[in-house]
């Protein structure tokens, strides 16, 4: 099928709601919107934790964590499949190829993102305002508050990174979620799938989808980014 072909033929699966397209879109998102439900919160709370607290490790833990935003995703995947495989220390919880597993993949990948940038953010801080919170007596949640809606425009540009990141990535996805029609079959996993089948149609389909999505995050990143400088 030429090119031009495939891609006329992606554009009518899209418009005309092919059901197969557009579960395996739902699929994607519920489980990318889901991780960074559970990672947004944590990852920011270890960035306002390593940003403003000493500890013994403190320094070491930062190096870590910034190493960590280079590590590649398979890697992660092989990781918790070896957990999570009948054979592993976590395999009784029989989770490996499901959704809850791809979850837990993307949580973990999208931490260090959301750690180093909040970290980052918080740093960069008006440091007049946790002084002035302190000075007025206000309590520890507080004090957290403020600082962390001082910097609220640099943590959305966290989050938004840390789902590009994700949503896109295939190698855990793989792994962990193994690609089950209807079930654990993402959009990443779907192009790589049916473009080595030869339906290039579909392929293109959610490669657009995809394409549409990382032109949003990559919107919405530029726009936070703009109202953090300002």
């Amino acid at each position: 099928m030429a090119l031009w072909d495939a891609t006329l033929a992606a554009l009518l699966l899209l418009v005309s709601g092919d059901r197969e397209l557009w579960g395996i879109v739902g699929v994607s998102l519920s489980v990318t919107l889901r991780a960074m439900l559970v990672a947004a919160p944590l990852g920011i709370a270890a960035g306002y934790v390593l940003a403003t607290v000493t500890f013994p490790g403190r320094r070491p833990l930062i190096v870590l964590t910034q190493g960590l935003l280079a590590s590649p995703t398979v890697v992660v995947g092989l990781i918790l499949y070896l957990l999570l495989s009948r054979q592993g220390v976590l395999g009784h919880l029989q989770l490996l190829f499901t959704q809850t597993a791809m979850i837990i993949g993307q949580v973990l990948i999208a931490l260090p993102v959301l750690v180093v940038f909040s970290l980052s953010a918080i740093q960069g801080a008006d440091p007049r305002a946790r002084e002035t919170a302190l000075a007025l007596g206000a309590s520890a949640p507080r004090i957290a508050w403020t600082l962390l809606r001082e910097v609220r425009f640099a943590l959305m540009a966290a989050v938004c990174s840390a789902f590009g990141r994700i949503v896109s990535e295939i190698g855990c996805a793989l792994m962990v979620g193994g690609n089950i029609a209807g079930v654990t079959r993402n959009m990443p996993t779907a192009i790589a799938l049916e473009t080595s089948k030869g339906d290039f149609a579909q392929g293109i389909a959610l490669g657009m989808v995809l394409l549409l999505v990382a032109l949003a995050i990559n919107s919405a990143l530029e726009f936070f980014q703009g109202e953090a400088r300002r």
